[in-house]
């Protein structure tokens, strides 16, 4: 097999007419990778996405050919997969206002150039989640949020429509059972390519990775949520005076097997299963 591709936190392996995608234990904030991994973490993130993938099956197709055929020093954390004509961007959805969508509505009281209600506030629920694009950056670089004028200019017209129908489609759907078990999805990152002329699933899907997970007993409008996701990464990251670029700090033992234990949990509540 030959290394194509090594992102943040996957790498891309061609093997013949198929490529194999491995989930590291890296860990990345601010677009920038940590140097502590996360144990089992590329192991807890692929076995949720292949539940999601099952979960999703009806309103698209998505890239997996075999969870198992996989080479054994990558087994857990490897999905055999289909080459796919990836598409230019990052498929955001956004059902709840936080993080980078929240600090553009308080400069402009917009997000990805759709004009919010004002009053809004940290957690605040939002009428109906939006479609809230942004570029793919390269390792070391920061996606920047387009709107979608610039997605058509992408893709297209249709195409655009396309993948945001499916990209609020497969939110709904994903928060949907995600609440019944608990868990509030406040925002979610896809990514999709061309199986031909065919809008197909791609990378990973709903995970602790891609998406803010919260706990749904504890949301509170106006606070910073209880999380099952890397969040508590990012709030170490910015306390200890790193300028969140270049070389980062290693993380601390306990912040490690705090996210890790988020993850477990997050994907027991999910699935239902229990991570052994």
């Amino acid at each position: 097999m030959e290394l194509v591709h090594q992102g943040k936190v996957r790498d891309v392996y061609a093997d013949g007419d198929e490529l194999i995608l491995v989930a590291s234990d890296r860990v990345s904030v601010f677009d920038v990778v940590l140097p502590t991994p996360i144990p089992d973490k590329g192991k807890l993130l692929t076995r949720l996405s292949l539940w999601w993938f099952e979960q999703l099956s009806d309103i698209v197709p998505n890239h997996v050919v075999s969870a198992t055929d996989v080479p054994e020093r990558f087994a857990g954390r490897a999905v055999r997969v289909k080459r796919l004509d990836m598409l230019p961007l990052e498929a955001i959805a956004r059902g709840y206002l936080t993080g980078s969508g929240l600090a553009d509505y308080r400069k402009t009281g917009e997000v990805s150039g759709i004009v919010l209600p004002a009053g809004l506030t940290e957690a605040s629920r939002l009428e109906a989640p939006l479609y809230t694009p942004s570029t793919k950056a390269a390792v070391g670089e920061h996606d920047e949020a387009i709107d979608f004028h610039r997605t058509v200019e992408l893709l297209g017209e249709e195409r655009a429509e396309q993948v945001r129908d499916l990209t609020l489609s497969v939110y709904h759907r994903g928060a949907e059972i995600a609440l019944e078990r608990g868990i509030v999805i406040a925002d979610t990152k896809l990514e999709f390519g061309l199986d031909g002329d065919r809008v197909t699933l791609a990378d990973e899907v709903l995970t602790s990775d891609s998406s803010r997970f919260w706990d749904a007993s504890l949301w509170r409008e106006g606070e910073r949520q209880a999380s099952f996701d890397k969040q508590n990464v990012r709030d170490w990251a910015k306390s200890t005076g790193w300028d969140l670029t270049g070389s980062a700090p290693e993380i601390p033992a306990e912040v490690v097997d705090h996210t890790r234990s988020k993850y477990v949990e997050a994907y027991e509540r999910l699935t239902g299963l229990t991570w052994e």
